[in-house]
C-alpha cells in the first residue's frame, strides 16, 4: 500500500480531489435536508450541524458501496473498464469518505464556495467521462 497512486494499490489517488469537492456540494445538500426533515422553524444550528454530519456520512458510504459494484462489472464491462479496477480498502473505507467529511467541514465553515465546488465537479466529470479514456488516466500521463 502506497500514500499516493493508483486507486487499486493507494490510499490517495486523483479522485480524492472529486471527494472533497463533492463532500462540500453533499455538505449543502445534507444541511437542506436537515432542515426539511426537522422543520425550519424547529431545528436549532446545533441540531442542523449533527443531522447534516449523519446523512453525509450516510451518503458518502452509500456512494462508496454503489461504486464498488459499479467497480466490479455491475453495469457492465464498459463502465467496469472505465473505472479501472477496485479501489484499495483503505481508499474505500477510510480516505475517501474522510475526504467527503473534510469537504463537508470546508462547506460548513465557508457557505459560499459551494458554487465553486459544483462548477468544479462538473468540469471534472464532465472532462473525465466524456475525454478521457478512464478514470485512472492522469495518473498514466503524470
Amino acid at each position: 500500500m502506497t500514500l499516493w497512486g493508483l486507486k487499486t494499490e493507494a490510499s490517495f489517488d486523483v479522485w480524492s480531489i472529486e471527494h472533497l469537492v463533492m463532500g462540500i456540494s453533499v455538505g449543502c445538500f445534507s444541511g437542506w435536508l436537515a432542515t426539511k426533515l426537522v422543520g425550519e422553524e424547529k431545528i436549532s444550528p446545533a441540531l442542523k450541524l449533527k443531522i447534516s454530519f449523519i446523512l453525509t456520512v450516510m451518503i458518502a458510504y452509500m456512494w462508496e458501496t454503489l461504486e464498488h459494484y459499479l467497480e466490479t462489472g455491475l453495469a457492465g464491462q464498459a463502465v467496469e473498464y472505465w473505472l479501472q479496477g477496485v479501489e484499495h480498502w483503505s481508499n474505500r473505507l477510510i480516505f475517501d469518505n474522510c475526504m467527503v467529511m473534510f469537504g463537508w467541514w470546508i462547506y460548513n465553515q465557508k457557505h459560499p464556495i459551494v458554487w465553486f465546488a459544483r462548477v468544479f465537479s462538473f468540469v471534472w466529470l464532465f472532462v473525465h467521462i466524456f475525454i478521457f479514456p478512464h478514470s485512472m488516466y492522469l495518473h498514466e500521463i503524470f
